[in-house]
């Protein structure tokens, strides 16, 4: 058989799911620079940190009801943040059905030591809403980063919860439209689906979740970054710009730039119709195909960002190949399977990847699945 190099490459090959590509027409000289080298403390450096928050909370349509804050440690800084201070004042269940929502679940139970109620689901799948306990505090991941499997909407959430809602937004933000109103606690990292850089996380706190901050004293020591109260208060200048431990002034401002873009390509809604027309190419693509398939496999729950597909007889090694053959020809990178899924591939889908490369990218899958095979 003759294995023949297709003609058109993807003119940006960036499929990875974080971080993920950069937007189109980024380059280092677009971004500010008058923040680099200043404190983060100064004028200039609290009013670029601000101008972030504000246009996050603009293109998100967060309401006013919510406070925004930039804090440490990418995604898993901010939703650890948000258990460690929050959590253990009523029973808690954790929802699982990939490997962060697991690693949050040993989190709380062996660290925190809160014998929370596990609610698991296979890779591909999601537990059952409709038996979600909303007397608990429960967290969840809205979109399954190394699974592809994602929750359908907000409507499983009920409206009279008596806990708190905990959702670890970092693959869904900018691609999905959330509930505020459903959703007392949320977190991402903008190096996901902006293309950002990484290392700083974003923590959304509802009125109900300043409430029990507030009222809530966890009977574990917490350190410094993760102390979200002073003199019994909500330390509000953290959602004003002040961060609890120094930022990196040139990874806000490149954030600054994505968001700026995001408003250009129409906002949310903007956003929103990149990833699903990304998605959307994507399924072309697998439907088109006798060896590739959905790890989620119920179109309802799949996901629009981080889209995990099955290839047929693989196993690791061909999956290693497969990418390794693809990074080569710079036709696609970073596109083998998360380490702890079962072997298959992972495709960005999210808004800065254009439609045309995910096109593109189809007959390179081919060439590369039959190579492999070879």
């Amino acid at each position: 058989m003759t294995i023949v190099k297709p003609a058109v490459k993807p003119a940006r090959p960036f499929f990875s799911s974080g971080p993920c590509a950069k937007p189109p027409g980024w380059s280092p000289e677009k971004l500010q620079t008058e923040s680099l080298g200043r404190s983060h403390r100064a004028k200039i450096g609290k009013s670029r940190l601000q101008l972030a928050i504000d246009l996050m909370r603009e293109v998100l349509q967060v309401p006013d009801t919510h406070r925004i804050g930039i804090v440490p440690g990418s995604d898993t800084g901010a939703i650890e943040m948000a258990m460690w201070t929050m959590l253990g004042a009523r029973p808690v269940t954790m929802m699982a059905w990939e490997s962060f929502g697991e690693g949050w679940v040993t989190d709380v139970n062996k660290q925190l030591k809160l014998n929370a109620n596990v609610m698991n689901a296979p890779y591909g799948e999601i537990p059952d809403l409709s038996a979600v306990d909303f007397t608990h505090d429960v967290v969840f991941t809205w979109n399954g980063t190394t699974s592809g499997a994602r929750v359908p909407n907000g409507d499983w959430i009920a409206d009279n919860r008596e806990g708190l809602t905990f959702n670890d937004a970092t693959s869904a933000v900018f691609a999905y439209d959330m509930p505020w109103d459903k959703l007392d606690v949320t977190t991402f990292s903008w190096q996901k689906a902006l293309g950002g850089e990484g290392a700083h996380g974003v923590l959304i706190l509802g009125p109900r979740a300043v409430e029990r901050l507030e009222n809530y004293t966890p009977s574990w020591p917490l350190p410094k970054i993760f102390r979200l109260i002073s003199k019994g208060a909500l330390a509000e200048g953290i959602f004003k710009g002040e961060t609890i431990n120094t930022p990196s002034m040139l990874a806000v401002e490149d954030v600054i730039f994505a968001l700026e873009w995001a408003k250009t390509v129409g906002g949310l809604q903007g956003l929103m119709a990149r990833s699903n027309a990304n998605a959307a190419a994507l399924d072309d693509i697998v439907a088109a195909s006798d060896y590739l398939g959905f790890l989620a496999a119920d179109p309802s729950i799949r996901s629009k960002t981080s889209v995990c597909l099955t290839v047929k007889g693989a196993d690791e090694a061909m999956i290693k190949k497969m990418a390794s053959l693809l990074e080569a020809e710079h036709a696609a990178y970073d596109i083998a399977g998360y380490r702890d899924a079962p072997p298959g591939l992972r495709i960005w889908c999210g808004a800065t990847v254009d439609t045309a490369d995910i096109q593109a990218l189809g007959p390179w899958l081919d060439w590369a699945y039959h190579s492999a095979k070879a």
